[in-house]
């Protein structure tokens, strides 16, 4: 069987928002990336993946990684029309998609992994933590996470094996196309998308969140903080400002900010959440879509996200079918 497609999307611009100086944020270097690719795409190799197409652009992350690397590996630039913007990950996760990509690894944040699948709703992602805000990504090794997204695309362990789908926000916003958030979703009481991230408590009105947990940074953190757990077959509302209980909160890394909560609720999947402007929708983490007064926003969960690929029980697999064991030449099989 001829080894699928690797899909590469590494966003130049993750890691470098205005949270290195509005907090604590550290920069994720250009070369620390070219690190990470190298790593993985040596990993992937080693694997059996043999085809990889990859998101091009001006800061030649794939190219450089790939440098003085012999590796067996058929590499070729997306035909994707650098803008320095969301829109590329989007367009080149449209192409994996028409090109039946078996596996897509995005380095980036919370927001890379959500342009991603708004292109691509089941996308089989392995997501690597490049960014600020960092709870859909995860954190592996890049050459373990190169092993386990090459065993797949080169077909070595099958996608059922190897990944579990997440949920999803559905948005749609009167008069406009509909979107998605992966992680949580955000009523600000603001004007401006500005510098898209989100920071200034005062200004958040209500989240729904996918994820709570107290051990990460952003919105996630809320829930997580007040000890609320998202609820299984759902979401979790939270609506948010004065009068209400006081909670301390990393909105970001470096920025612990008292957080007013006035309540919360469970929502099940398929129940629309509706929002109504003035304000800015932030999805999942960022700024993205300004509701003009009386506009409103629906929100609903679904269980339908995309494919998220899981590297330990991917290498699991392979290892109980002694992928990685090689038989010397000329050695004698036992009977």
């Amino acid at each position: 069987m001829e080894p699928g497609i690797l899909g590469v999307i590494a966003n130049p611009a993750s890691g470098k928002d205005i949270r290195r100086l509005i907090a604590h944020a550290a920069v994720v270097s250009d070369a620390a990336k070219r690190g990470i690719l190298r790593r993985l795409l040596i990993g992937a190799a080693a694997a059996g993946a043999r085809r990889v197409h990859y998101l091009p652009g001006p800061h030649r992350l794939v190219e450089d990684a790939l440098d003085g690397l012999d590796l067996p590996l058929e590499a070729e630039a997306l035909p994707v029309d650098f803008t320095g913007s969301a829109l590329d990950t989007r367009s080149a996760a449209r192409l994996l998609r028409e090109r039946g990509a078996a596996a897509v690894v995005v380095l980036g944040g919370d927001g890379t992994c959500r342009a991603a699948a708004a292109a691509w709703p089941g996308l089989p992602i392995l997501p690597l933590s490049t960014g600020t805000n960092n709870v859909f990504p995860v954190a592996c090794e890049p050459t373990v996470a190169g092993l386990a997204a090459g065993l797949v695309a080169a077909g070595r362990v099958p996608l059922d094996d190897a990944a579990s789908r997440c949920p999803r926000i559905h948005v749609e916003v009167e008069g406009e196309p509909p979107d998605l958030a992966l992680v949580d979703a955000a009523l600000v009481n603001d004007r401006f998308a500005g510098a898209r991230a989100v920071w200034k408590p005062a200004e958040l009105t209500a989240v729904l969140l996918l994820r709570s947990d107290p051990a990460v940074t952003g919105l996630a953190a809320i829930g997580g903080m007040l000890g609320l757990p998202v609820p299984e077959g759902g979401a979790l509302a939270i609506d948010l400002g004065e009068p209400g209980r006081v909670v301390r909160v990393p909105l970001a890394p470096g920025l612990v900010v008292p957080v007013a909560v006035r309540g919360h609720r469970p929502v099940p999947f398929g129940e629309p959440v509706e929002w109504c402007g003035p304000g800015i929708l932030a999805l999942d983490g960022e700024r993205e879509r300004r509701l003009l007064p009386g506009q409103r926003a629906r929100l609903v969960a679904f269980p339908d996200g995309p494919l998220v690929l899981e590297p330990g029980r991917i290498l699991a697999r392979a290892a109980e079918a002694g992928l990685f064991i090689e038989v010397p030449c000329g050695a004698a099989h036992a009977d």
